[in-house]
C-alpha cells in the first residue's frame, strides 16, 4: 500500500518527537548516578544540554522536511492535511502532548513564525486530555495499620539508591516526629502512602514524593535525599503541606529531572499534590519546558475568553531595557525588549536574551524567575487600553504591530507575577519588613553561592511571591560571580555621601563591582 506524501511527513515528525525524547530521557536516566557520584559539574552540564536537545531536533526535522517538500508542497493547505494525519498516528500514542507541541514548534519553524492560526496548530489537544496508561506502576503502595515506623523503613529500603545511609534509624524516627507534628491527632493508625517509584533529581538533592491517604484527607509526602561528606545518604526533610511542595516545584528553581516516559500520566498525579499549579506549571518543573509553555498558552487562552479585564502597564518603576505589562487578573508578567535603552545601558538585544538563556540553563537556587520565551504572540485589540498601547509603540515599534482587531508582539517573556520589592517595603508592617529584609539579604547570598551576582540589587528588581519569598527578576547586568572583581569602596569625601542612597548605589554598579582585568583589591 502506498503512503500519501501528508503521511509521510506526519510520520516523519512524529519520529523527531520519539528522537528528541528519547535523548531527553537518556540524559535524565543518569540523573541518579550524577547524584551518587557527586559530579556536580555534570549535573549542570546535563541540564544545560537537556534543555537545548529539543529545539536542535526541531532543526533536524525542518530541514529533512524542506528537502522532502520543497516549495511545491510546503503550503499552509498542504500542512492542515498533515495535521490530520499527524491526529490519527496519536490515537493511544503515549506522548501524544509532547508530539503535539514538537508539531507546532515544527511548523512554526517552516513559516518562520509567521501567520499562526489556531486551526493550524494544536492550539487545543487532540486528545480531549486523557491520560495514558503508564508502561510499569506509577506508584508504591504502602499500607500503614498499625506502625508508621515499619512503614518509612520499607519506603526507604525500596529507593533505588546504591549509596549507604548515615543513620537511617535515626532518619525514621525524624520523619515519623515531624508527620506527628504537621498532622497531630490526624495522623492515626490507618494510613496509605502512594510514593512515585523514580526519584526526583535536582542539583545537589534527591526528591522521594508520593502522598499521604489519611482518614478525612489527602496531603502531599517529600523527602528530600542529600549527601554527607563521607558519602551517605540522609533525609534533610519531611514536607507534608502544598504549599511546602509547592515550593519546591517552584518558578524560581531549576528543572527536576525525573524518569518519565509517560509525563502527562506524571503531571497527572502531581496535580493532586498542588492544585493550585496549573498543568502548564508542572510540565515546566519536570523540564518539559517546550511543552508547558503550550499548556500556558492553552491556560492564557481560557483567561481571555473568561475574563474582561483589560491589560496595564505593571505595577513598579519603570524598566531602562524592558518594558512589563499585565492583566490584572492574570497571574503573569509580559516583558518586551525596548528598541533603545538608556544611556547608562551599554548592551544589545543579542546580549539581554543570552541574560535570559543564562538564567533558564542555571541554577535558580529558588531566587531567580524562570521565564518562557514567545514569539508573534497575538493579543486581542480591545483589551488594551490608549496608555499601554502607547507606551509600547513608543519603547517598542520595531517590536509591536496594532491593527483594529489584534495587538501583534513579536518576540515577548512570560514571567510569574509578583510584587515589586519596593513596593512590598513600602505597605509593609515592622515584621513583614524584618522579614522581607532578610529574604532579600537571603538571596543575594544564595545567588553568589550558585556563582550569580545580579549587579543590579536595586528592590525594584526584585519581587515577593505568594509565599512571602524574595525572587530576583531582572537579568540585563546578571553575570557569574567568578567574572566580576570586587574593589573596596572608598570612605565617604563629605558626610552627604553617606546619606545620598541613588548617589551610593550608582558609584557601587559603575566603580566598585567592574568586569576588568584588573586585580582585585
Amino acid at each position: 500500500m502506498s503512503v500519501s506524501m501528508e503521511e509521510l511527513v506526519a510520520q516523519t515528525i512524529l519520529q523527531g518527537s520519539d528522537a528528541m525524547y528519547g535523548r531527553f530521557l537518556d540524559v535524565t536516566v543518569g540523573a541518579q548516578e550524577r547524584f551518587e557520584q557527586q559530579d556536580w559539574k555534570s549535573v549542570q552540564k546535563a541540564l544545560k544540554s537537556r534543555i537545548n536537545f529539543y529545539d536542535h531536533h526541531v532543526g533536524l526535522v525542518t530541514q529533512q522536511l524542506r528537502i522532502m517538500l520543497g516549495k511545491k508542497h510546503a503550503t499552509r493547505s498542504f500542512l492542515q492535511a498533515v495535521k490530520t494525519e499527524y491526529i490519527k498516528l496519536l490515537d493511544d500514542y503515549p506522548r501524544y502532548d509532547i508530539a503535539e507541541s514538537f508539531f507546532n514548534s515544527v511548523y512554526c519553524r517552516i513559516f518562520d513564525h509567521r501567520n499562526i492560526r489556531r486551526d493550524k496548530l494544536f492550539v487545543s489537544s487532540s486528545q480531549g486530555g486523557r491520560i495514558p496508561k503508564y508502561p510499569t506502576p506509577l506508584l508504591r503502595r504502602y499500607q500503614c495499620k498499625d506502625c508508621l515506623p515499619t512503614t518509612i523503613r520499607k519506603l526507604l529500603d525500596d529507593t533505588p539508591f546504591t549509596l549507604p545511609w548515615q543513620d537511617k534509624e535515626r532518619d525514621i524516627l525524624l520523619i515519623v516526629n515531624a508527620l506527628q507534628e504537621s498532622l497531630g491527632p490526624q495522623l492515626t493508625d490507618e494510613i496509605s502512602l502512594d510514593m512515585i517509584r523514580e526519584p526526583f533529581f535536582r542539583n545537589k538533592g534527591a526528591y522521594l514524593i508520593g502522598r499521604m491517604e489519611l482518614a478525612n484527607q489527602t496531603r502531599p509526602l517529600v523527602l528530600p535525599v542529600l549527601i554527607n561528606e563521607q558519602g551517605e545518604l540522609y533525609v534533610d526533610a519531611c514536607l507534608s503541606s502544598a504549599d511546602d511542595v509547592s515550593i519546591i516545584f517552584g518558578f524560581a528553581r531549576s528543572y527536576f529531572m525525573v524518569y518519565a516516559p509517560v509525563p502527562a500520566a506524571l503531571v497527572d498525579f502531581l496535580s493532586q499534590l498542588m492544585p493550585n499549579k496549573t498543568p502548564g506549571q508542572l510540565y515546566t518543573s519536570i523540564g518539559c519546558q517546550k511543552h508547558g509553555k503550550t499548556e500556558l498558552y492553552r491556560e492564557f487562552i481560557n483567561h481571555i475568553d473568561s475574563s474582561d479585564d483589560k491589560f496595564e502597564i505593571a505595577a513598579g518603576i519603570k524598566g531602562m531595557v524592558m518594558s512589563v505589562f499585565t492583566l490584572p487578573s492574570y497571574g503573569f508578567v509580559f516583558k518586551i525588549i525596548k528598541d533603545r535603552f538608556a544611556p547608562q545601558k551599554s548592551m544589545t538585544h543579542a546580549a539581554v536574551k543570552e541574560k535570559y538563556q543564562l538564567v533558564k540553563e542555571h541554577d535558580r537556587v529558588g531566587r531567580m524567575a524562570d521565564t518562557l520565551e514567545y514569539r508573534n504572540f497575538s493579543f486581542p485589540r480591545n483589551r488594551f487600553n490608549d496608555e499601554l498601547i502607547e507606551e509600547l509603540l513608543a519603547v517598542a515599534p520595531s517590536n509591536v504591530k496594532v491593527t483594529e482587531t489584534e495587538v501583534f508582539i513579536r518576540h515577548m517573556y512570560m514571567e510569574r507575577r509578583m510584587i515589586p520589592l519596593n513596593i512590598y517595603m513600602e505597605q509593609a508592617n515592622d515584621d513583614e519588613l524584618r522579614e522581607v529584609v532578610k529574604e532579600y539579604g537571603d538571596a543575594i547570598k544564595q545567588l553568589a553561592a550558585a556563582n550569580i551576582f545580579a549587579g543590579d540589587m536595586l528592590f525594584k528588581n526584585f519581587g515577593v511571591t505568594r509565599h512571602n519569598r524574595v525572587i530576583f527578576y531582572d537579568y540585563d547586568e546578571i553575570s557569574y560571580l567568578t567574572e566580576v572583581n570586587f574593589r573596596k569602596i572608598p570612605p565617604p569625601r563629605y558626610p552627604e555621601d553617606e546619606m545620598a542612597a541613588e548617589l551610593g548605589i550608582a558609584l557601587v554598579k559603575m566603580t566598585y563591582f567592574q568586569r576588568s582585568s584588573e586585580p582585585s583589591c
